[in-house]
């Protein structure tokens, strides 16, 4: 047996040793794909607030806001002394046999936020498992007796079999079996999605229609639904008894400029509401799902169903704990208005972007703090692409993605800013930072990518095949 690595040890590994250990027990595509940004071929020392410091001194401003983890930033001190506490005190991490103060006070606190009778709630660990759980619940209150499910043709809803199949984003290159009965709508078009529904019946001709799933902003294209549309849908479904899922499990916890989305339009409330990403402050793998009271106890509360849904992390201490100070910090420092703030400043400065390099920005569109820039140019830049880059051409989005990969490259090689970019639909450049974010760090990532769309895409482009191909040799 080879000697096992310790702890110690882990945080002076190289990075070629931990290149070569992903190769050997991760993923050697994984490190083909990371290495194609600047940022994967370095190591983290730290990183607080929206700064990531690299082990060779720099230090890089992020603006991923951790694709929606971040909101609190990297390592809250508040979060951080939560956590601490806990450990201090020597508090019980999960045990089934005895209830958690922790799990009691993070469900007070859920729903004395949301709007309406949503106060009743479940924390599983993923994003993914929120949407399952949420779905399972709908399909309970039915008992079984209707079969069809609705998703947008855009969606994004996690990557298990249940929800990956529910999703989607161009990103599912490949289709595995999922949930029987799911019925899809174009995104944002209440009639067609009504039409769907009605389409669907059951042996006796009543609906056979469960559950609809809906982003009521879809963080990886920046559509959005209106809210005349949504309170519309709302009626539509109280009438025939469907239970409408909100799935926030990014947008949520004040990232678009309301606590959630769908908050912002008075008198809409979903049957059931996900969410994740920053519920965990940033340093906790928690999401949570949260149903109208006579939806949760239409479902299961009764002694034979308490334990149908169960999963052994449920409730897990510490990220409840971690998450109670999270969803704190977000009320007590209203996240909601950082993020309008930030809003302004990104929404006039992308614009005055766009304005100024119409050749490759065809759109810039978002809210709050969570945007997107659309770069796109003629049909000569997919032939330089695909003389640059043979073999990847066949990719009807290759255009638009490497475009966004050269931007980001430049963004990270020479202003020291990582980005991210959306890998559904049109491919955005994601411009996502934290809510700690000052104005000063978003006038430096506007200086930077009004430099780097300046350089030209031929430049761009041929810069990042360049390196990249070296990097690999």
């Amino acid at each position: 047996m080879p000697p096992l690595i310790s702890l110690d040890q882990a945080g002076q590994l190289t990075t070629k040793q931990v290149h070569d250990l992903y190769r050997d027990h991760v993923s050697r595509s994984q490190v083909s794909l990371m290495t194609t940004f600047g940022f994967g071929r370095e190591l983290v020392e730290h990183a607080e607030g929206v700064w990531i410091h690299l082990r060779d001194g720099r230090r890089v401003l992020d603006f991923s806001g951790g694709v929606g983890v971040l909101n609190h930033g990297h390592n809250h001190p508040r979060i951080l002394a939560a956590r601490q506490r806990f450990t201090a005190e020597r508090r019980m991490e999960v045990h089934k046999a005895f209830f958690s103060p922790y799990l009691a006070a993070l469900s007070h606190n859920v729903a004395a936020l949301l709007p309406g009778d949503l106060s009743v709630s479940y924390f599983p660990n993923s994003g993914a498992e929120a949407n399952e759980g949420a779905i399972k619940m709908a399909y309970k209150y039915h008992g079984g007796k209707r079969n069809t499910i609705l998703r947008a043709d855009i969606s994004f809803h996690g990557k298990t079999l249940g929800a990956g199949s529910l999703t989607g984003s161009s990103e599912n290159a490949f289709r595995f079996p999922g949930l029987p009965g799911i019925s899809v709508y174009p995104y944002g078009d209440l009639a067609a999605l009504c039409a769907t529904v009605e389409a669907a019946r059951t042996p006796d001709g009543g609906c056979d229609v469960y559950a609809i799933l809906v982003e009521p902003f879809s963080a990886s294209t920046m559509r959005h639904w209106s809210g005349e549309d949504l309170l519309a849908l709302q009626r539509f479904c109280r009438e025939r008894e469907i239970i409408v899922i909100f799935d926030e499990i990014y947008t949520g916890w004040g990232k678009t400029g309301s606590l959630f989305y769908f908050m912002r339009h008075e008198g809409l409330l979903p049957d059931i509401l996900t969410y994740s990403k920053s519920l965990g402050g940033g340093k906790a793998s928690i999401s949570g799902y949260t149903a109208r009271d006579a939806v949760f106890r239409r479902a299961y509360d009764r002694l034979t169903d308490v334990i149908l849904h169960s999963t052994t992390y449920y409730g897990f201490g510490e990220e409840t704990a971690t998450a109670i100070e999270a969803v704190n910090v977000v009320a007590e420092e209203d996240f909601p208005a950082r993020a309008r703030a930030l809003g302004e400043l990104l929404d006039t400065g992308l614009h005055r972007i766009a304005k100024a390099h119409p050749d490759v920005v065809d759109r810039v569109s978002g809210t709050g703090a969570l945007w997107g820039v659309f770069l796109d140019s003629g049909p000569g830049i997919l032939d330089l692409a695909g003389k640059l880059m043979p073999g990847f051409s066949h990719d009807p989005q290759f255009r638009t993605k490497l475009i966004a990969l050269a931007v980001i490259a430049h963004l990270f090689r020479e202003h020291q800013i990582m980005t991210y970019y959306s890998p559904n639909a049109d491919n955005p450049l994601m411009v996502a930072p934290s809510l700690v974010a000052t104005p000063d760090d978003v006038e430096r990532f506007l200086t930077a990518l009004d430099a780097t769309l300046a350089k030209g895409l031929p430049r761009l482009l041929a810069s990042f095949v360049k390196e990249r191909v070296t990097s690999r040799w």
